[in-house]
């Protein structure tokens, strides 16, 4: 059964945050919010978390997992950023897009695209999901919370205890979140693909 925390959208509670951390440095498998909606998230070394998200979710081998960073910096020690792509991504964090970047040798390689060698980073705009990072002191591994035959992403923190309940470790409910996924942009070749339209302003990269 999953641990349920109610956390305030603007002040999180030291307290709770402590605990949630906690939990996942031992492994667990947690629903947090973001400023697109929610995601699952667990540390970075997980393997058994990533086999749950996959299990979870039915994905293949080709999806691009997320590393979800605090901010630009530490999102830089995990992708291969070329001078014009720099300009890009800065400009458009913290926000609610996923990049598609060539993976540095800090990422596992269960994470990466088996082919492409690449992997998914983001900076999100959110409060709840910054006190976490800042907490843990590394990215999330992360995936939206779209399930199985679900066309939209979960939205809110009560409906995923409610469903879920038995296959995550916590839920942390930091009340409404945005109702879309990330806009997903893939910036490992010579020009920006746009491989998911959401929630960020896509035009910048047409």
């Amino acid at each position: 059964m999953a641990r349920y925390y109610d956390v305030h959208p603007d002040n999180p509670q030291p307290r709770v945050l402590r605990q949630v951390i906690d939990l996942i440095r031992e492994g667990g498998l947690i629903a947090y919010p973001t400023d697109s909606c929610y995601a699952f998230g667990c540390q970075l070394g997980n393997r058994a978390g990533l086999d749950r998200i996959r299990e979870i979710r039915r994905l293949d081998e080709r999806h691009h997992f997320t590393l979800v960073c605090r901010d630009f910096a530490q999102l830089g020690q995990f992708v291969q950023v070329s001078n014009s792509v720099f300009r890009l991504v800065k400009a458009s964090t913290p926000g609610s897009y996923t990049f598609i970047l060539p993976a540095t040798r800090e990422v596992p390689r269960r994470l990466l695209h088996p082919k492409k060698r690449t992997v998914g980073v983001r900076v999100p705009k959110h409060t709840v999901a910054q006190a976490l990072l800042a907490e843990l002191g590394e990215p999330l591994l992360s995936s939206t919370m779209i399930l199985p035959g679900d066309n939209e992403p979960m939205t809110q923190g009560w409906e995923i205890k409610e469903r879920l309940d038995h296959l995550l470790d916590a839920v942390i409910d930091g009340g409404d979140c945005g109702k879309e996924p990330t806009t997903v942009v893939d910036l490992s070749q010579p020009e920006p693909e746009i491989l998911r339209r959401g929630a960020g302003d896509p035009s910048r990269f047409e």
